[in-house]
């Protein structure tokens, strides 16, 4: 079963990172798609641009409304995704918990729903 693994975050953290803060961070990550690669789950994974480059869109009257940046102020901000395909819950579950982020945002695991 397909699973989105979703990674949120405090995207003002990357600011006041140092380069060998986010070269380490880097390294952790290619590691974790690495190893998803390995036992045969990864599906894609992407980063997304911080909010400031959001547009979100919705109709309102039958007629297109656009706001700059994301709908609602959070402390964390969705960063990127990973998309496995693992046999359960339990596996994917598994797999965010190793995911870099864990350690200082969260990952939210959302099973897909084929169309």
């Amino acid at each position: 079963m397909k699973y989105m693994l979703l990674i949120y975050g405090d995207e003002t953290g990357y600011d006041k990172s140092t380069k060998a803060d986010i070269e380490k961070v880097m390294t952790a990550y290619g590691a974790y798609g690495e190893a998803m690669r390995k036992a045969g789950v990864f599906v894609g994974a992407d980063r997304l641009k911080p909010t400031s480059t959001a547009s979100t869109v919705r109709l309102a009257d039958g007629k297109t409304k656009i706001q700059d940046g994301p709908y609602a102020e959070t402390k964390e901000q969705l960063g990127g995704y990973y998309m496995i395909d693992v046999p359960d819950l339990d596996q994917a579950i598994i797999w965010a918990a190793r995911c870099p982020a864990a350690a200082h945002g969260r990952i939210e695991v959302r099973p897909i729903w084929e169309m």
